[in-house]
């Protein structure tokens, strides 16, 4: 199987230390956090993935709202800036330990997260990197 991200949740992934906004949200992500830590491939999707599932149900979920589709494209633009490559929507990447390597090393020193301004996880996100990634949920297979 192939997990479906949109593009900002590949720096969401980095620091996913299992909080979330609500309790099926969180075992949702804990389920996709270990598949990607086995290996499983990513492929990009563009707009919700399956990160998003559990919030898709309720009105107006957050996952549709052009603050989300903004971060979207900052963190493709730094991604693939970054891995010296276009990558877009279907896209396929495996997270490895030197693509995690990579992207949190990039990351922590703050050159991949433009799409991370005004989000609401930044802070809990710079902490953790700061940490060296203490605890966080997802590791290279």
């Amino acid at each position: 199987m192939t997990v479906r991200l949109r593009a900002h949740h590949l720096l969401c992934m980095l620091t996913f230390v299992g909080e979330g906004y609500t309790p099926a949200f969180t075992e949702n992500y804990r389920r996709i956090a270990e598949r990607l830590s086995k290996g499983e491939e990513i492929r990009l999707v563009s707009g919700p993935d399956d990160i998003c599932a559990p919030l898709l149900k309720g009105e107006e979920p957050h996952c549709f709202k052009a603050s989300v589709i903004e971060r979207d494209a900052a963190a493709l633009a730094d991604v693939a800036a970054l891995l010296g490559e276009e990558i877009g929507p279907g896209a396929v990447l495996v997270p490895d330990a030197r693509l995690l390597s990579k992207l949190r090393r990039n990351f922590a020193d703050g050159d991949i997260r433009h799409a991370c301004r005004g989000c609401e996880w930044g802070e809990l996100c710079g902490r953790i990197a700061a940490s060296n990634f203490s605890g966080v949920l997802i590791s290279a297979a």
